[in-house]
């Protein structure tokens, strides 16, 4: 009974809810990595776990990050002296620098200078990737048009760069 209390107060007071079932496959596979350790003497792949649990090796990652404790981005990794290096100056975002939200909003203000047809036609071009010939049979105009309107648009939106 009291194991069983232990048990039901760890898996309530987590700073964070993972379902029971991944949480089981987690420390089963923790027991099947250990298992597999001291027979073969060198650690198994998520592969070897997964095909010993008959799961796949996504379930199994996942598990294994569900059982993990969050960490908080103010974190201290390293000190020197008075000066401390947290998780969120080594976190990275080269996705949404602050050179591409300035690029993006010159492309946006750029992209209001064009008429409406030549905003279609870029957008479906450049943002949703189709051809010039898929473009031209959406909007009903032929892919010569297509292509003079989108070389002018595209030229208009140099000149607002400049």
């Amino acid at each position: 009974m009291i194991i069983g209390e232990v048990r039901r107060y760890l898996r309530d007071n987590n700073p964070i809810r993972v379902s029971r079932s991944i949480r089981d496959l987690a420390y089963k596979a923790i027991q099947i990595r250990e298992k597999l350790t001291k027979e073969d003497g060198k650690e198994p792949t998520i592969e070897k776990i997964a095909k010993e649990l008959g799961v796949s090796k996504e379930e199994i990652a996942f598990s294994f990050d569900a059982i993990q404790d969050p960490i908080s981005l103010q974190e201290p990794i390293y000190k020197d002296g008075a000066e401390n290096i947290f998780i969120m100056d080594q976190v990275s975002d080269n996705k949404n620098t602050d050179e591409k939200w300035a690029e993006n909003l010159s492309l946006a203000e750029a992209m209001k200078k064009l008429n409406q047809r030549e905003k279609i036609i870029i957008t479906k071009r450049f943002f949703d990737g189709r051809t010039q010939m898929e473009v031209a049979e959406e909007i009903g105009i032929s892919q010569a048009q297509v292509s003079r309107l989108e070389k002018t648009a595209i030229q208009r939106i140099k000149k607002s760069y400049k």
